[in-house]
């Protein structure tokens, strides 16, 4: 009998694959407008870098998102990229893009600001349910 199990090395892919998205996304395609809508410039961001601490949690904020995908597509027992890229696009809508959505109109942000953070979100997600979808282990029992 074969047993579906979270795929450590799909993970990995996973985390690599994410943070280059988000060099991206945050970079070349919406680095001017993402900046001006959260008031940033490059002045500000040159006088103070991210740093390690911010690093940290943002490869802890990735890593644990996708080790989560992971286990509930294990529980779903999905066995297909198409499945997986779905349900990470449904998961980041319902769950991250909505709240996003809302708590921003609340504290008067930008519109378009929900859809690069949210867009980020959602993209991430389905590339993580894309590769943790089709890059499946099983483990076989007698």
């Amino acid at each position: 009998m074969r047993t579906l199990q979270i795929n450590h090395l799909a993970v990995v892919a996973c985390v690599v694959a994410l943070s280059g998205l988000g060099f991206l996304w945050y970079g070349p395609l919406f680095n001017e407008l993402w900046m001006s809508y959260v008031d940033l410039d490059m002045a500000m961001l040159e006088a103070n870098p991210p740093s390690a601490t911010t690093w940290i949690a943002n490869l802890v904020a990735t890593i644990v998102p996708v080790y989560v995908l992971a286990w509930l597509f294990v529980q779903l027992k999905v066995e297909s990229f198409v499945r997986g890229a779905l349900i990470g696009i449904l998961i980041a809508f319902a769950f991250v893009h909505l709240r996003l959505m809302a708590g921003n109109l609340f504290a008067m942000r930008p519109y378009g600001l929900t859809w690069i953070d949210g867009g980020y979100e959602m993209a991430s997600l389905a590339i993580a349910g894309t590769i943790l979808g089709a890059w499946r282990k099983y483990k076989t029992t007698v």
